[in-house]
């Protein structure tokens, strides 16, 4: 397994942050890696993801489990669980804001493979955690 995971902690309630993180026409309006993310984000739903790394394809991920303004997950990758990933948020409450955090851990025998030719996604977690505490904490 490996993964990628950043954490922020934010000065809004986890109700302000969730319904941000639930939006999913307004990401590329505060998350500058995500072009666009197309669905609607809700339990057994599919979202299609295009990001600033690959903008000519969408990644195709599927809302797994909800939990609304405690946590979320995606599910994505290929047949037979060749290579798959899962990202989940959480939303913590901590004092009057919120403790956020966001995981996606990789598996599947096509791993160590496809590892190798990914990018590191290290900073654009970074940057999808202070773009999600900027957009919060903007009222």
């Amino acid at each position: 397994m490996k993964h990628y995971e950043a954490e922020t902690t934010i000065a809004a309630p986890p109700e302000r942050v969730w319904s941000i993180l639930t939006d999913a026409p307004a990401y590329a309006e505060w998350d500058n890696a995500v072009v666009r993310l197309d669905g609607r984000v809700a339990a057994g739903e599919r979202l299609g993801i295009t990001s600033e790394m690959d903008p000519k394809r969408v990644h195709k991920v599927k809302v797994t489990e909800l939990e609304p303004a405690r946590r979320m997950e995606w599910t994505g990758g290929m047949p037979l669980g060749l290579f798959k990933g899962v990202r989940t948020f959480t939303l913590a409450p901590d004092g009057a804001g919120t403790r956020f955090k966001m995981r996606e851990e990789f598996t599947g025998p096509m791993l160590p493979l496809i590892w190798k030719s990914m990018p590191d996604m290290g900073p654009s977690f970074q940057r999808f955690a202070s773009g999600l505490k900027a957009k919060a904490e903007s009222g």
